[in-house]
């Protein structure tokens, strides 16, 4: 791959990382404690839940990242969407801080000349490229979740994370004025229809 490519992509890993953490914290920060652990049914996750799988996928599949399968021995992912009625609110940030600072440790390190290496996931062969592909996605659905959960809850206090209704015309002049013709580099969540 062309190191300019590959250099431009790392960027944008780092930039789309960042965006679905910060648009997700914009949704939890929106909720009580109880909100966090409510269930809308059996089969369904709560935020904490959710929170507890990411950062449980976020140590097991960036620890040692281009040396180490991404599946962990230790990891047990059943355990992810299981609470105990002692763990608080604050022991589940504390869990997604970790998460995150393996993800940004890791992917910091990355060089354009790592994109092509291979690695492996549940012994799985993929390039660096689609190894972190699938973790963007796979953290933008649960990001896409955290998000609908908190928006159910809060209702009509919901304070939104993008363009407000009724405002694509006004936030489209905003950008059209900045005239750089640059992506926002706020990433996930500063985008239009992505999380009203």
């Amino acid at each position: 791959m062309n190191a300019n490519i590959a250099d431009h992509y790392l960027d944008e890993v780092r930039r789309q990382f960042h965006g679905h953490k910060r648009l997700a914290e914009g949704a939890m920060a929106q909720l009580n404690d109880p909100e966090f652990f409510i269930a809308l049914d059996p089969e369904s996750n709560s935020i904490a839940i959710l929170v507890k799988h990411l950062a449980g996928n976020m140590r097991s599949r960036f620890t040692d990242f281009l040396t180490t399968d991404g599946e962990k021995p230790d990891r047990n992912r059943d355990q992810e969407f299981e609470l105990n009625a002692a763990t608080t609110r604050a022991d589940i940030m504390g869990w997604w801080e970790q998460g995150w600072a393996r993800v940004f440790a890791a992917v910091e390190a990355l060089t354009p000349e790592d994109v092509m290496r291979k690695v492996t996931i549940r012994g799985e062969p993929h390039s660096v490229l689609q190894a972190i592909n699938r973790q963007i996605a796979h953290y933008a659905q649960h990001t896409g979740q955290i998000v609908f959960l908190a928006k159910h809850f809060r209702s009509s206090e919901w304070k939104t994370l993008s363009v407000p209704r009724g405002k694509s015309g006004e936030f489209n002049a905003k950008m059209a004025a900045r005239g750089d013709g640059k992506p926002s580099s706020e990433g996930p969540g500063s985008k239009p229809d992505r999380a009203r």
